[in-house]
């Protein structure tokens, strides 16, 4: 053994009762019909000429359904008469190029076979004016020669700052559709300015160029789909507020205000923009947002195949695997960092050889006396809190807690001959 292992081969790792966490679950059963009921109602897609292009603008995230709205999306504008076509709405992801851009989408099911539209990716941006607050605004160069442009995105709230309009249309407008430039020019002065910057080059865009309505898609704590709304681009700024404090109420969360090791078995930018949503778990890295249970160590221990090698928010976390390390793509990662000026979230944590070490080193650095007694969780993954596991510590308070049940009983977890998790 060498000298980690020896450090290491001791900690005991506590048996781990599975638990089910209950939220509010309103969810949409048939999402593809309730899309065309609500394009319908607004009648939005009446804006559309017959022989126009028309630009869709979708994003990275791993939003459910994404791909049946889009290809809904797409099949409605058809029949309005319109060409629609797929751009990539996602700032500087997919390591800030067009190919690493369109692959994402393509990995996420939104292939131009699918949805029955092409994919035209660009990174080149054409600048439609300037914010009250002197910032040049830029949008997808193919975006902005098409006739028309139509936005679809989920609403949630941000991991990185707090305000009126966060995750949602305003910033897809004023980031996803910036490109690398716009983000870059939205980030430039940190996320302290963020809250103010995204409406105030959203206006500009909203005003300036052919972006005819946008789709703002709600999810339940499950990660199902729960409401779609339908926004003309006049109401976007005034709705989207709304729609984001309901997103806040739906969040998933961890019911327990501290614990001394969160194990997180997956990260991924098809998570969320920082790999995990730090609102879960109360780990941010600016300032600018705070909540979330008390956690002193977390784990974790590997990152999607999705996330293309983007490592964001390892940085944010206290030890990750060798497996981890190896899938961290610099060129995947690094584009992210430096375009939103916060290099924290993309350092790199200590690394352990495999799983079994990683939680045995969370552990023994959680300064508790009594390690036995070691107030664990272990997650699949931020967007997935509906099954939970929980160390026997903990069963107590899981007891008292009418949104928890226990539905398993206390075993060891188990690892291959590597060291890993099965």
């Amino acid at each position: 053994m060498n000298s980690i292992d020896k450090l290491l081969h001791n900690i005991k790792i506590p048996k781990m009762v599975k638990v089910e966490q209950r939220f509010e679950r309103p969810i949409i059963k048939n999402v593809e019909s309730e899309l065309i009921k609500k394009l319908d109602a607004k009648k939005v897609l009446r804006k559309i000429k017959k022989g126009q292009s028309v630009a869709v603008a979708v994003g990275s995230r791993g939003i459910s359904n994404l791909p049946l709205m889009v290809k809904t999306l797409i099949s409605e504008i058809k029949k309005a008469g319109g060409n629609p076509f797929i751009v990539p709405a996602m700032g500087s992801h997919g390591g800030a190029t067009a190919e690493g851009q369109k692959s994402i989408l393509i990995d996420m099911g939104i292939t131009e076979n699918y949805v029955g539209a092409p994919i035209r990716a660009t990174m080149e941006v054409a600048q439609v004016g300037e914010s009250e607050n002197g910032l040049p605004v830029f949008i997808d160069k193919y975006a902005y020669e098409a006739d028309a442009i139509v936005i679809i995105n989920r609403i949630k709230p941000h991991v990185a700052f707090r305000g009126k309009y966060e995750s949602g249309l305003m910033k897809m407008i004023t980031i996803g559709l910036g490109k690398q430039k716009g983000a870059d020019i939205c980030h430039e002065l940190g996320f302290g300015k963020m809250a103010e910057n995204i409406p105030a080059i959203a206006r500009v865009a909203l005003e300036k160029t052919n972006l005819i309505f946008g789709v703002g898609v709600l999810e339940n704590a499950y990660h199902e789909t729960c409401q779609i709304e339908v926004l003309e681009n006049y109401e976007i700024e005034l709705i989207e507020p709304e729609l984001q404090e309901k997103a806040k109420k739906l969040s998933p969360k961890l019911y327990f205000d501290n614990l001394d090791v969160l194990i997180i078995d997956e990260i991924g930018k098809d998570i969320s923009g920082t790999g995990f949503d730090t609102n879960v778990v109360g780990r941010y890295h600016t300032p600018y947002a705070s909540g979330g249970p008390s956690i002193t160590r977390i784990s974790v221990l590997d990152i999607t195949n999705t996330s293309h090698g983007n490592a964001n928010g390892l940085g944010i976390v206290d030890f990750t695997t060798r497996r981890a390390f190896e899938k961290f793509k610099f060129d995947q990662t690094y584009p992210n960092s430096l375009t939103s000026t916060v290099p924290l979230s993309v350092k790199i944590p200590m690394v352990l050889e495999n799983d079994k070490q990683a939680i045995q080193a969370a552990i023994k650095t959680c300064n508790i006396l009594d390690k036995s007694s070691v107030r664990m969780v272990r997650i699949k993954n931020t967007l997935s809190l509906g099954q939970i596991q929980v160390s026997e510590s903990l069963l107590r308070e899981v007891e008292k807690n009418s949104y928890q049940k226990i539905v398993g009983i206390p075993e060891e977890l188990k690892f291959d001959k590597n060291g890993n998790l099965f």
